[in-house]
């Protein structure tokens, strides 16, 4: 590609001349056209079916410029062939070098003429994942059949758009591979929650990345007699990384980054107004609150839940997500998940809620509690959300209860709904579900910055929501005698409960935490701290390290960052990734069974080695 349009490469044009083929091109390129593929029908010769492959390829934009779309598909369609017929031609494997530069060039002009070709069909037909379209050119006819390969429903997207046609403002880092393909994004409809409960787990708008793939099957009997027979295939790349082609694996060009920018790229996150309306009016946000899914759900795959903090969102979670599920070795066997909650109340509230979301989603998407990766779960939470996650672990016993009241629980009088509600969130047991917990800048011991003045001031402005006041003002009025702290009960907000004095601290750090789970921390450390971030003591300017360390952590990893931005700093997100791969490492090991062979020894087999590749299969198409 040139500034004066698309141009013929010089060594094209050198191999047209060795055959006597350029004269006549600029005169009449079609019958050009039609001189080299008699030629190659002769004489088999990898540079010269490159040759037209460019050359079509070539004729096919000056076609497009000029508005003949007709004529600009046919032209696509004979690139696209030709250069398949390079790449994969049984006769040409002798002769194929792929350390040419010539063979990544045949490779550009496949993905481009496939793109182009893709963009008419789009603009004609609306492109469905298991139809056939028939598309006549001046060649020829072609027959397209589509196959989607993906966790997905082939009427699951809206529409799909060229990753080619964005850039990413969004996000810090791209991740992408190359090979052969068209990455695209895939917006996906909304289903009807009311049909389907599980679609409550799916946000608005989502897209997902797809890499489409065309396979030349040859020559079969069309509406018009003989036609080229195509199969155009939707590939998840967070599935697939190489697909079978004649015997040669082939790596798909993917971009994992554009289509989640693209969904980001809306205007509720070009504000701060979730995060706003979470800290500020918990209750407008309570029926959006819920754990959701940015890809499909898969009972393969581990859950790895993120917890946002206060003032926040899961927006903040998206670049130590783009970079985790870069990693191939961590999207094939976890999918992530994230928690949005009203972060303007007390942290135990949030702490029940997910308890009850959590329980929900299970009963959702596997009722019969027969997927065990949802057993494996890891729960990664920033400041405030690495409490709540921390609560999902912990045996409360009477510890929390005794922090309002002396008196047994079951003296509690009032409305049933009501007493049920505070008894839940005062007892608790462990989520058997939760292996890993990771806190990152989390106040364990409270912070600093929940003064006298930010509590009075949060208490003027954070709005809490009317049934979580109603119930305890109600509790707390036909039950005179039996609360001793009221004002934990009806005035705290969610800076209230990260106040150091705060009586829940002490019983979290003496209470009993599940044996089965493995805590790791993250903390911030600033070396050069400004006056006010001094005030906090030596830590993340936030979150003084004092609080922010943990006796119980299998590992503690100190970051020179501050405590907003902490979790997405490099030196984090590698952390986690090392962790999660610590996790995959201790199930494998333990996964394990014994054989006795005939002489009756026993032999240890590592069941996980012996499952294969990870997502391989051959049926309906080689992928791995």
């Amino acid at each position: 590609m040139t500034f004066k349009g698309p141009q013929v490469s010089e060594r094209a044009w050198n191999t047209m001349r060795r055959y006597g083929l350029h004269e006549g091109y600029q005169e009449d390129a079609e019958l050009c056209l039609a001189k080299i593929r008699d030629t190659i029908d002769e004489n088999r010769d990898p540079e010269l079916i490159h040759a037209l492959a460019e050359l079509s390829y070539v004729e096919g934009k000056k076609a497009e410029e000029r508005g003949r779309g007709g004529e600009a598909l046919g032209h696509f369609g004979m690139a696209l062939t030709s250069s398949y017929n390079y790449l994969f031609a049984p006769d040409l494997d002798e002769n194929r070098n792929l350390y040419d530069p010539q063979f990544r060039a045949t490779c550009d002009v496949y993905n481009e003429s496939l793109e182009d070709m893709l963009r008419l069909l789009c603009k004609d037909n609306e492109i469905r994942p298991g139809q056939t379209y028939h598309v006549e050119t001046a060649d020829g006819e072609f027959e397209v059949e589509t196959r989607l390969r993906g966790n997905w429903n082939p009427d699951e997207f809206d529409r799909y758009e060229f990753v080619s046609d964005y850039k990413i403002q969004t996000l810090r880092a791209r991740h992408t591979t190359f090979g052969l393909g068209v990455p695209l994004i895939a917006v996906r409809k909304k289903g009807d929650v009311q049909a389907d409960s599980r679609e409550k787990h799916y946000p608005n708008g989502l897209s997902y990345a797809v890499t489409a793939l065309i396979r030349c099957d040859g020559k079969t009997e069309g509406v018009k007699g003989k036609c080229n027979r195509c199969i155009l295939e939707f590939f998840d790349p967070l599935s697939v990384n190489e697909v079978k082609i004649a015997n040669h694996w082939v790596p798909l060009e993917t971009d994992l980054t554009t289509p989640l920018a693209y969904y980001l790229d809306k205007p509720q996150f070009r504000t701060r107004n979730i995060e706003n309306a979470s800290l500020f009016r918990p209750g407008s946000v309570e029926q959006t609150r819920g754990l959701y899914m940015l890809e499909p759900y898969d009972p393969e795959r581990i859950p790895v839940l993120m917890v946002h903090g206060l003032w926040s969102s899961p927006r903040t979670w998206m670049d130590m997500f783009n970079d985790l599920r870069s990693f191939p070795e961590l999207r094939e066997r976890y999918q992530f998940w994230f928690y949005l909650y009203p972060s303007g109340q007390p942290f135990w509230i949030s702490a029940t809620q997910l308890r009850k979301d959590l329980a929900d989603i299970r009963d959702k998407f596997d009722p019969g509690h027969r997927d065990a990766k949802m057993d494996q779960m890891v729960l990664v939470g920033h400041s405030m959300g690495g409490l709540i996650s921390r609560m999902q672990t912990i045996d409360s016993g009477d510890d929390f209860w005794r922090i309002v009241s002396d008196q047994p629980s079951q003296r509690l009088r009032g409305d049933e709904t009501q007493r049920n509600r505070l008894v839940s969130t005062l007892f608790f047991k462990p989520n058997q579900s939760i292996r890993r917990v990771v806190t990152i800048g989390t106040p364990h011991r409270g912070s600093k910055f929940a003064n006298d003045v930010t509590r009075w001031l949060a208490r003027k402005l954070i709005k809490l929501p009317s049934m979580t006041v109603s119930t305890t003002q109600n509790l707390v009025k036909s039950n005179p005698d039996l609360f001793r702290d009221t004002d934990l009960l009806t005035m705290a907000t969610s800076v209230d409960s990260l106040a150091p004095e705060s009586p829940i601290f002490p019983v979290m750090l003496r209470a009993k935490y599940s044996p089965d789970v493995q805590f790791h921390n993250i903390v911030g450390v600033l070396q050069n701290p400004s006056l006010i971030q001094k005030k906090a003591g030596r830590g993340d300017g936030v979150v003084a390290y004092e609080s922010a360390t943990m006796p119980d952590t299998e590992s503690e990893l100190i970051v020179d960052a501050e405590h907003t931005v902490i979790h997405m700093t490099g030196q984090a997100i590698f952390e986690v990734r090392r962790i999660l791969l610590d996790h995959l490492q201790q199930l494998d090991s333990s996964d394990r069974y014994t054989l006795t062979d005939q002489e009756g020894g026993v032999t240890q087999v590592d069941y996980a080695a012996s499952k294969g590749p990870p997502l391989e299969y051959t049926t309906p198409v080689e992928a791995r």
